[in-house]
């Protein structure tokens, strides 16, 4: 025999009644009738779902070469300033219109591009091929420690300067404002380990937190690197402490 909705619905009715007058409801039980159209939704919270705070964007980084004031002179001319072509994630950074060749004791890189501003030191970073390609042994280095770097011949399109140190391969890192860093529990100069996903991922070892006041949450590797795990600009990969 079928029964019609509304036999059903009375029959429950009829039921809760019961139970209530037992003294059923009053000991913590809740039972509620089905609504007519037997539908069920749960409550939209109207907040965006929160990324994992350990998920970094990736910047990769290809040879580049920071200038101080003199070697711009030598190889722009006096008093010559940078042509900002594309602004870079880190506050106050971009990439210049400009570039130069380096020139080593077994061969040259050309079109290297200049990263802005100035900086106190020239600093060349590099990759381990590209000092192959120059004859030379560049270390893995943060930025700015040029103890016992070795230099190159810098060629401009008005004039070349040799320096005696200054090239690098770029030590993988990410930068973070501090109050970043404090959230994750990272300290500055700390280093993490980093999972990457894909058909090639893996995990990348040593890499260096940079906490710093106007820096950007990002994470630089270079060209090898990238190559090496199929990473590309703005990818995520998750930070593992150690």
């Amino acid at each position: 025999m079928e029964l019609k909705h509304d036999t059903i619905e009375r029959i429950i009715r009829e039921a809760l009644a019961q139970m209530s007058a037992q003294g059923i409801a009053g000991a913590g039980l809740s039972v509620e009738a089905p609504a007519s159209n037997m539908s069920v939704e749960a409550p939209a919270s109207g907040k965006p779902p929160q990324r994992d705070p350990f998920l970094v964007s990736i910047g990769v980084s290809n040879r580049h070469i920071h200038l101080s004031r003199t070697d711009m002179d030598a190889l722009f001319g006096p008093g010559s300033q940078l042509t900002r072509k594309k602004a870079m994630k880190q506050p106050g950074q971009f990439a210049a219109e400009e570039t130069v060749t380096l020139k080593g004791r077994k061969g040259s890189l050309t079109k290297v591009r200049v990263l802005g501003p100035l900086r106190k030191e020239t600093q060349i970073e590099v990759s381990v091929a590209d000092g192959f390609t120059l004859g030379i042994t560049p270390p893995l280095r943060m930025s700015g420690h040029l103890d016992d770097t070795p230099g190159v011949e810098i060629i401009g399109p008005q004039g070349s300067v040799t320096r005696d140190r200054g090239v690098i391969v770029a030590l993988r890192h990410i930068h973070m404002p501090p109050e970043t860093a404090a959230s994750l529990g990272l300290r500055n100069g700390e280093e993490v380990d980093v999972e990457v996903g894909g058909e090639r991922g893996g995990v990348l070892r040593k890499v260096v937190v940079r906490a710093a006041e106007a820096s950007a949450y990002e994470m630089h590797i270079d060209v090898e690197e990238a190559n090496a795990l199929c990473l590309k600009n703005d990818d995520l990969v998750r930070i593992r402490k150690i």
